[in-house]
């Protein structure tokens, strides 16, 4: 299991309102899309990315960092072996991730996911 990339998570309540504050301010574009989240990233550099959240749909809160890995199932095996508080269970989504949450020593909680479509995107 490798990292592919690592995504701050901002929450937000107008995401129409932080959309348009990081495109205007940072010339930043929307990538993503799901109403509840966005992910914008830079046209030059589409790795330099941030999430906009409102509220996550099925978790129990909203992330603060989003750490896409190749191989979400081991990572979640490695967090439970070293006894990290699983926050959110490995779960598939509609929008085509396999995700958890987990909380980190310092109480920060982690969105730790892999991309189910084949079509996803290389970072």
């Amino acid at each position: 299991m490798t990292v592919r990339r690592i995504v701050p998570d901002l929450t937000t309540a107008s995401l129409a309102d932080a959309t348009a504050f990081y495109q205007d301010v940072l010339g930043l574009t929307v990538v993503m899309d799901e109403a509840w989240v966005a992910t914008l990233a830079d046209p030059q550099r589409p790795q330099a990315q941030l999430t906009l959240v409102t509220e996550d749909t099925t978790g129990p809160m909203n992330p603060e960092v989003s750490i896409e890995v190749t191989d979400v199932d081991a990572a979640y095996r490695k967090a439970v072996e070293a006894g990290a508080e699983i926050v959110y269970p490995v779960s598939d989504e509609e929008w085509g991730v396999r995700r958890f949450f987990v909380r980190d020593p310092d109480g920060h909680v982690v969105n730790v996911l892999q991309h189910r479509r084949q079509d996803a995107p290389e970072i």
